[in-house]
């Protein structure tokens, strides 16, 4: 009993830990982006198509390693995918004009696609129905601790010893963690899955079809255009309009994002499944009543100034991280085991399509033609859309049952 407890947490956390390293190996380049461009005379257009090449194939990669997923062993890819993307990593070593630099991020891309895609898939089949929110909660720890920790590495670490040192750091373990992943055993597909596999829920066809599905990705890809415009232009908006040095802006909204990244998981995770015995369908609700809650914060924090201003927007950057477990448990539950990696996959596709890649751009083409504060009423009017989307969505939520040892509640409601 003890070994069968511990085999399912020793998986998630080297999965956690993987996914930690995936996060830190993107986060890197951001803290070593200004000697890369002075080593190679770049201009900010060609140090920023970096990221967007990377966004760009990412994107377009999950769709083709999903269906492999369903098909094929999961634990294979994924381990696979780890040692690509680190074998990548290591090759920064000789990494020596800005385009081998763009053919190497672009395929690092790639390589983590297989693992963002197939890794949730692998841990939804470790625990149950009723407990994904949670270890969603923990899983989804490596999004501000890897994204934090790429930062502390890339500035410290490049700053002696030059830029591409920090990249041989955040490769070698990725290596070790792939070798330690093929120890563990895969787990059977849906093993704990309560409902029936429905066309809805258990073809590809079906899927376009599936309303939980659609609802929970839509309002995913709307937090994720607010998301990620706030995140490219907050430091930027607190040193023109606030009057922050650069370097204070990015330390002050990258606590924030790093504390509140922690907390929000974890207490987003932990509400949705505390009140999924009550209300099936509790992960579009904690969902969407945090993005609605988040905007009269979100309005505080951009048109009033004084000491009112940072608590605001620490408030509203918690708001929406809170709902990054519960979104991804709801479309994780949305569909059946056998189409659940194409499903994410798709996913990927339409958060990234329709959220973080035009946003940036849309909010920067705002700023140019009216000013920065204006140009966040874009995700603000993201948020309330995101809410409106998932507060609709909650009626297709599907019942799940809930196990009497994993919660005393019983019951469900709508």
């Amino acid at each position: 009993m003890a070994q069968a407890k511990l085999y399912p947490r020793t998986a998630l956390a080297l999965l956690t830990a993987l996914n930690l390293l995936n996060y830190i190996d993107r986060s890197v380049l951001f803290a070593v982006q200004p000697l890369v461009q002075s080593e190679f005379h770049l201009s900010n257009a060609q140090i920023g198509y970096l990221t967007s090449a990377f966004l760009g194939f990412y994107m377009v990669a999950a769709p083709f390693t999903g269906p492999l997923a369903d098909r094929y062993s999961r634990k294979l890819i994924i381990i696979l995918g780890a040692i690509f993307w680190s074998g990548l990593t290591l090759l920064t070593a000789v990494t020596h004009t800005y385009w081998e630099l763009l053919v190497r991020h672009t395929l690092v891309g790639i390589g983590e696609a297989t693992f963002v895609t197939i890794a949730p898939t692998f841990v939804a089949d470790l625990f149950p129905e009723e407990k994904r929110g949670r270890i969603f909660g923990i899983f989804y720890l490596a999004i501000p601790v890897g994204t934090a920790a790429g930062y502390l590495l890339g500035g410290k670490l490049g700053a002696h010893f030059g830029w591409r040192f920090p990249f041989y750091i955040a490769a070698v373990p990725g290596f070790l963690l792939a070798l330690a992943i093929f120890f563990i055993p895969e787990p059977e597909r849906g093993q704990y899955d309560s409902l029936q596999e429905t066309p809805e829920r258990g073809t590809v066809l079906g899927l376009l079809h599936n309303p939980a599905f659609w609802t929970a990705a839509l309002g995913m890809a709307a937090m994720t255009f607010a998301l990620g415009g706030i995140q490219v232009w907050m430091p930027t908006f607190l040193s023109r309009a606030r009057g922050y040095t650069l370097e204070s802006a990015n330390t002050l909204f990258g606590a924030i994002v790093v504390v509140d990244g922690i907390l929000a998981s974890l207490a987003g995770g932990w509400l949705a499944d505390y009140l999924l015995p009550r209300m099936k369908s509790s992960y579009y609700f904690v969902s969407a009543l945090s993005m609605a809650l988040g905007v009269p914060f979100m309005i505080v924090a951009l048109f009033f100034q004084g000491p009112i201003m940072l608590p605001a927007i620490a408030v509203a950057a918690f708001l929406l991280l809170l709902n990054t477990s519960p979104l991804n448990a709801a479309i994780v539950n949305s569909v059946g085991a056998h189409i659940r990696a194409t499903a994410i996959a798709s996913g990927i596709f339409i958060y990234h399509f329709l959220g973080d890649v035009p946003s940036p751009t849309m909010m920067g083409w705002v700023a140019d033609h009216h000013s920065l504060q204006i140009a966040f009423v874009l995700p603000v009017i993201a948020m309330v859309i995101s809410a409106g989307i998932l507060f609709y969505g909650m009626r297709f939520a599907p019942a799940i049952v809930v196990h009497k040892e994993s919660s005393p509640a019983q019951g469900h409601a709508g």
